[in-house]
């Protein structure tokens, strides 16, 4: 007689079904009422940027070493999808949320630290925007849903925010007083601006280095040099900071 295999279990085997669309509004509820965060979309659930924040947009790899250079910056998110919804597949996105006004500010800042077009991949969501919300961080859900619930598979906290905490004077901005943050370690907003270009650009000649397996190892094409960006007249205003 054969013998019949017991079913596998879910790893949320046990935990009462929640439909989808009382767990869009308990994580929309989450937003809104702990950290009074204005939501968009039915599901998945959107946060509106230029509002209480706006999002300096980076690569994921780039951005993982601007977290190595500042163990501080206020919530990051890591997210999976693009700004039309379509996945990521072949490099996501690190979301490091800025004080509200910064994604207008971007572009001038890069100016004057002499970056200009040479880190396009280093943008911002500001006024009129909208990230994906990620999902809650585990042990903030409500008890009517389970931990991790949200857009998993659109975006997650790395830096998850802290209700009650989070406020416009916390996170990353530029003017008088800037760079207290959390726990006096967060940089103002041109220092961040400034390690998050440099660590694009570095990225950037990296995977362009990467690609060219024919080369000599020795031989790098778009060198990150210093000495030849000085020689060349563009070393970035940021290097200095």
């Amino acid at each position: 007689m054969a013998r019949v295999l017991p079913r596998p279990r879910s790893s949320l085997a046990g935990a009462p079904a929640v439909p989808a669309a009382s767990a869009a509004s308990a994580v929309r509820r989450w937003y809104e009422d702990e950290l009074g965060w204005p939501t968009a979309g039915p599901e998945p659930v959107e946060l509106l940027t230029g509002v209480r924040f706006d999002a300096l947009e980076m690569p994921a790899d780039a951005g993982s070493a601007v977290l190595r250079r500042w163990p501080r910056t206020g919530p990051v998110a890591f997210v999976r999808t693009g700004r039309d919804g379509k996945p990521l597949s072949d490099r996501p996105k690190l979301l490091v949320l800025i004080a509200a006004g910064g994604a207008e500010e971007l572009p001038g800042i890069l100016e004057w630290l002499e970056w200009g077009a040479l880190t396009p991949d280093l943008t911002a969501r500001g006024a009129g925007d909208r990230m994906p919300a990620p999902a809650v961080p585990t042990g903030a859900a409500p008890a009517s849903l389970p931990c991790g619930f949200g857009s998993r598979e659109a975006a997650v906290w790395m830096r998850p925010p802290r209700p009650g905490y989070e406020a416009e004077n916390s996170l990353p901005t530029t003017g008088l007083g800037t760079g207290n943050g959390d726990g006096g370690g967060a940089p103002d907003l041109v220092r961040l601006v400034s390690s998050a270009a440099t660590e694009c650009h570095r990225a950037r000649l990296l995977r362009a280095r990467n690609a060219q397996s024919d080369r000599a190892c020795g031989d790098q094409p778009l060198a990150f040099s210093n000495a030849s960006r000085m020689s060349a007249g563009t070393r970035p205003r940021s290097l200095t900071l």
